[in-house]
């Protein structure tokens, strides 16, 4: 007999019974690695709670005050969490920091200097980061406009840090090394923490002055230990991605070395200022209620994306990383080799939104990407990659880039009809 869910699908909401059934299939299939993730979400769930019990959290914290925002109990009480979560000296929560790449902005910035070095570890940056770097644009204030030079190594072909790579490099002008956990717009799996460990043991190795830095965005709470529990001096993150937990209506977060939060601060307002002006607008319960569902609502997403590769994998697509191997991000890349199937694959992510379903997403040209990119995010917080997204630049071989999902259900319901979408298209047959 089937069950509730099954005849409301494929009765109501007109999914084939053929896509449902194989979309169930692959489900049974995984359901082991689940109860993994499951431990890892308990795991970091009490972590949370412990935190704001030691700090002493109440509803004090989630008032406001105005103009300057000097002396904003809820401000500093929410960067100590921070703190205690990722186990760092120090921590800024602002929801005056736009994005991810603007936390990360406000990192290299804050830190580096005429005449420093950067070089990042995994590869080239995330396209958003090319114009701050200097890698394209100019004379917009990149790090190669103010003399700061850059160089990347490469992954190896198996998708690991090179480690020998990263050795060669460093010359007595390396100020800082960086990582980027998550896949970005690559093709490749996330770097896990256990190799960003080996990483900054190898750079501290060689210079124990070099500052380690990692690019946290989607990486949060997929583990039980954060980067900057295995060696890295300073990480950087959004608020709409995994530590929002959905409720955060935009910010983003440093956490790191007390010295070198300093400097950011100063960067992120002005100097003699720092950290000690910066409006929170009111959004201080959200962000720390946001905070205390992540471990939930990652959970969700994380087990929506494993979903997402073994039924992709089960049709006959590319995935990355395939549906039994280890996750460092919430991103699940599918290769679907054609625009055509991009766009419907990303109708279908758009169909299950609960906000602007009825909305055709198409490729527009975005700020800061080189390529075309199609966008699917019928989100409540407008961009929220933690809420069910799918989105990827439109350049062969056309890999769309699938997260996110407040809940389990939602982003299942999102593969459901991403497969429905390709069906209808006349581009999948079952």
């Amino acid at each position: 007999m089937k069950s509730g869910s099954y005849n409301l699908l494929t009765g109501e909401l007109g999914i084939s019974p053929a896509v449902l059934d194989k979309v169930l299939e692959a489900e049974a299939e995984i359901e082991d690695r689940f109860r993994e993730l499951d431990d890892i979400k308990t795991y970091n769930q009490y972590k949370v709670l412990d935190v704001f019990r030691k700090c002493r959290i109440s509803d004090v914290h989630f008032g406001w005050n105005t103009g300057y925002g000097y002396d904003d109990a809820g401000r500093e009480a929410l960067e100590k969490v921070y703190a205690g979560v990722f186990h760092t000296e120090d921590a800024l929560v602002r929801p005056l920091i736009v994005n991810g790449t603007h936390a990360l902005t406000l990192t290299l910035t804050g830190i580096l200097r005429p005449g420093d070095e950067l070089v990042y570890c995994t590869g080239g940056p995330y396209d958003t980061l090319e114009e701050v770097i200097g890698i394209r644009g100019e004379n917009r204030g990149s790090l190669k406009d103010f003399g700061i030079t850059y160089r990347q190594v490469e992954l190896l072909p198996d998708g690991s840090i090179d480690l020998e790579g990263c050795k060669a490099v460093i010359n007595e002008h390396t100020r800082m090394m960086c990582v980027q956990r998550a896949t970005g717009y690559a093709w490749r799996k996330a770097i896990r923490t256990e190799e960003i460990r080996k990483w900054a043991e190898t750079v501290k190795a060689v210079n124990p002055e070099i500052i380690t830095m990692a690019d946290n965005c989607y990486g949060e709470f997929l583990d039980t230990v954060e980067p900057t529990d295995v060696g890295v001096d300073v990480m950087a993150g959004s608020l709409i991605k995994n530590p929002g937990g959905g409720l955060a209506l935009a910010g983003g977060y440093i956490a790191g070395r007390h010295d070198l939060i300093e400097d950011i601060s100063y960067r992120m307002t002005s100097p003699g200022i720092g950290r000690e002006c910066g409006l929170t607008f009111g959004q201080s319960r959200s962000m720390f209620q946001g905070f205390f569902m992540a471990p939930s609502v990652v959970n969700g997403a994380v087990k929506g994306a494993m979903l997402c590769a073994r039924v992709f994998e089960k049709l006959g697509y590319e995935v990355c990383p395939a549906s039994d191997e280890a996750r460092s991000d919430i991103i699940e890349a599918v290769k679907l080799r054609s625009p055509e199937a991009m766009e419907a694959f990303c109708r279908g992510i758009q169909s299950a939104a609960p906000v602007d379903s009825f909305v055709t997403p198409l490729p527009w040209d975005m700020p800061g990407y080189e390529d075309q990119v199609i966008m699917a995010a019928g989100a409540f917080v407008q961009g929220s990659s933690i809420e069910l997204s799918a989105d990827g630049p439109l350049r062969d071989p056309y890999i769309v880039y699938f997260q996110g999902g407040l809940t389990y259900e939602h982003s299942k319901y999102g593969v459901i009809k991403a497969v429905q979408s390709l069906c209808d298209a006349g581009l999948l047959r079952l």
